[in-house]
């Protein structure tokens, strides 16, 4: 094949650009294809066409897999942040409205904070964009941002230091943990001493899935001192029943602890408590998405009030 070597800028119309977005992401014709709603053959044909614009493959054959060309890899951000860049000009004053839209949301967090901060959010959506859709997508610290970059997720939830360094965000809350277990473990009035406190059974969670040993864990070996972990959970969500059920007792965020208020007992922590702060984040390229920009509101407010009322608990 011969190849020219400036690229015919008339040539490159928008659904020729968008395909070679797809094609640099998904690194296959097939799966480019489904991504822009294309056959296979039409986007083959795409391929060679963009292959004679930039006088380079573009992707090349490695194995069972296609890989970039270096001309590719070089254009691969630029191209994806004017392709961003034009959807934000083509959406200057054209205003999202809740009540008639379809959009999908799609954010990653933990079970923990899809609890915490999703499941409100959803409720808000059922209230004033009853046409929109959201889906909770489970998190993974590997895929982070360029779950973000490649626009597979809006938005991501997560602590500061899962957060990816790239994204822009804001802090949504600070977060702190307690110590919880069922009614009658403790005489009332009694409040739990280190003493106390190490000598129970524990049930901690540990997200990456069978861990023992944890920040509480941590701040005790500075004090000299050691608890007896019995139970291991992959999610905070199970804890509460567990806690139901036994003589376990386990150290909680406080925002899900309160979700249990007056079902168990919420003491605090004989030591200091382990913090963290939870961070929105999204891509800097989708900060103008009035969609995006009306959903951060509402994930705002819907904090906002859900830590008055964390205050009035505590």
């Amino acid at each position: 094949m011969k190849y020219i070597h400036c690229m015919d800028i008339k040539a490159a119309d928008l659904p020729l650009l968008a395909s070679l977005d797809a094609l640099l992401t998904a690194r296959s014709v097939s799966k480019a294809a489904v991504r822009v709603g294309l056959s296979q053959p039409a986007m083959s044909a795409q391929l060679a066409r963009l292959r004679a614009l930039f006088g380079d493959k573009l992707l090349v054959p490695s194995g069972r897999q296609m890989v970039l060309t270096a001309r590719a890899l070089e254009l691969q951000a630029p191209l994806r942040t004017r392709i961003a860049a034009l959807g934000d000009l083509l959406r200057i004053g054209t205003a999202f409205d809740p009540p008639t839209s379809d959009r999908v949301f799609r954010v990653s967090a933990s079970d923990l904070l899809h609890h915490l901060v999703m499941l409100p959010f959803m409720a808000e959506l059922t209230e004033h964009a009853p046409l929109a859709k959201l889906a909770m997508l489970p998190f993974n610290t590997a895929t982070a941002w360029s779950d973000l970059d490649e626009d597979r997720i809006d938005f991501l939830l997560a602590s500061r230091r899962l957060t990816p360094p790239d994204a822009r965000h804001i802090v949504l809350f600070d977060e702190d943990f307690v110590l919880v277990h069922r009614h009658g473990l403790l005489k009332p009035g009694v409040k739990p001493d280190l003493d106390w406190f190490c000598a129970q059974a524990h049930v901690l969670v540990s997200p990456d899935g069978g861990g023992f040993h944890g920040a509480t864990d941590e701040a005790l070996t500075r004090l000299g001192r050691a608890r007896n972990v019995a139970t291991s959970l992959p999610s905070f969500l199970l804890a509460p029943q567990l806690l139901l059920q036994t003589d376990l007792v386990s150290v909680l965020p406080r925002r899900l602890a309160a979700d249990f208020a007056g079902l168990l007992e919420i003491q605090p922590l004989p030591i200091d408590p382990p913090r963290f702060s939870v961070l929105l984040a999204w891509h800097e390229r989708r900060h103008v998405d009035p969609a995006l920009e009306w959903a951060r509101r509402q994930i705002v407010q819907i904090v906002g009030t859900n830590g008055s009322r964390q205050k009035s608990l505590g």
